[in-house]
């Protein structure tokens, strides 16, 4: 499989997009003056325990994060100092999450320690060969200073452009004439699948049902992981009954299996929604500014 990172700038704003054998497979947009701190090591001090969060607050000097004492705030006291990993980047009002950094000596105040790899690197650990392709020279220059393998291409989103604008719109289009439409809300991300323009074989009206989710669920898996949606997630397939739409989670597993994050399935509800829980590690694109 040949992959290629491609970069380009736009005001400010990396955006960056993965293609595995000429398909976009990821895509992110990036600030370098403005990092998510995904991955970051902060000097930090303990200002509050939350029993009834299971963790606390954790000063890093310009804003906060909660540590969960399942990630080693369990031990720590109010005004403890302390050095931690950001663990998910700040999202949908809330601060970051926070890891206990183990063997790393906090420093004399709350700060920075050390950036975190961004989400190129993220990109280049799925494919350590994979050549890097920047539209910018100010960006060929920042980032080989990070990494190898960065040349030159002021076309390097061209193959990919008109997919990653549509990316901005809520509703992408399935195979067979099927429609999803994202709806973002505080708890949760509902999918809705409408049939569309897809019509039922004559005389086989379940088994054509079933046979189009199945055929737009490759495509499905994708458009989250290019979205980057996460947390709950809820997915009300086309016009199967509840009790029949269990008969897709063998090829929903297998399609999000292939997803980096490993999101999971954890069934279907009485009303037949799939169930996915995906990591919340870096904000949803429809978070993240233009």
């Amino acid at each position: 499989m040949s992959a290629v990172i491609r970069a380009g700038l736009r005001g400010g704003t990396v955006h960056l997009a993965l293609t595995e054998s000429g398909t976009l497979a990821g895509y992110t947009r990036w600030r370098p003056d403005a990092p998510d701190g995904v991955g970051d090591l902060r000097s930090g001090r303990v200002t509050a325990r939350a029993p009834a969060l299971g963790g606390v607050f954790v000063d890093l000097g310009g804003g906060s994060g909660f540590l969960p004492d399942s990630a080693g705030g369990k031990s720590l006291a109010e005004g403890d100092a302390v050095a931690v990993r950001i663990t998910r980047a700040p999202q949908g009002g809330k601060g970051p999450r926070l890891a206990l950094a183990e063997g790393v000596a906090p420093g004399a105040k709350p700060g920075l320690l050390a950036r975190g790899p961004g989400p190129i690197a993220e990109f280049r650990a799925l494919h350590p060969a994979a050549p890097i392709l920047a539209d910018d020279w100010e960006l060929v220059a920042l980032l080989r200073a990070a990494h190898e393998g960065v040349a030159h291409d002021p076309a390097s989103l061209a193959p990919v452009a008109e997919e990653i604008a549509a990316l901005a719109e809520p509703v992408f289009p399935l195979p067979q004439g099927a429609r999803g439409t994202v709806c973002p809300t505080p708890a949760l991300t509902a999918i809705d699948i409408d049939a569309g323009a897809a019509t039922a074989e004559r005389g086989d009206k379940h088994g054509a049902q079933l046979r189009l989710n199945r055929a737009i669920i490759p495509e499905l898996a994708r458009q989250i992981r290019l979205r980057n949606l996460a947390g709950a997630i809820l997915v009300d397939f086309a016009g199967m009954k509840p009790a029949a739409r269990p008969k897709l989670a063998p090829d929903l597993a297998a399609a999000l299996a292939r997803d980096p994050l490993r999101p999971r399935l954890l069934g279907f509800s009485a009303l037949g929604f799939a169930e996915i829980s995906r990591p919340r590690i870096r904000p949803p694109l429809h978070e993240l500014p233009p």
